[in-house]
């Protein structure tokens, strides 16, 4: 009788101990790999500077075009670009310029 006691006893007590690893264990994995774990943070961490080289790329790609779009502006026009921008549009030489043309082969 009392060895069945003892013997109740020490399963009771080691199937908390077990349980409670278990839920130890599931809890860190979750932690470590779910949605919200530690590798998703490291995920987004490499994701977050990927896009941040792309978006400082962009924003001086932006910054060229405001200034191509800013000599052009009605106000002040700039002579130079608008007579490139004309050339390349309409095809035109002005009589001065040397042309080259290359034969093909």
């Amino acid at each position: 009788m009392v060895t069945r006691k003892r013997l109740r006893s020490t399963f009771t007590t080691l199937g908390l101990y077990i349980g409670s690893a278990l839920l130890i264990g599931y809890f860190w994995v979750n932690a470590y790999s779910g949605n919200l774990g530690l590798r998703a943070k490291q995920d987004l961490t490499a994701q977050e500077a990927d896009l941040s080289g792309e978006l400082e790329a962009l924003r001086i790609e932006r910054k060229a075009w405001e200034h191509r779009v800013a000599l052009l502006r009605p106000a002040a026009v700039d002579p130079d670009t608008l007579d490139e921008r004309a050339r390349a549009q309409l095809d035109y030489v002005h009589p001065r310029d040397l042309v080259l043309v290359l034969k093909r082969p």
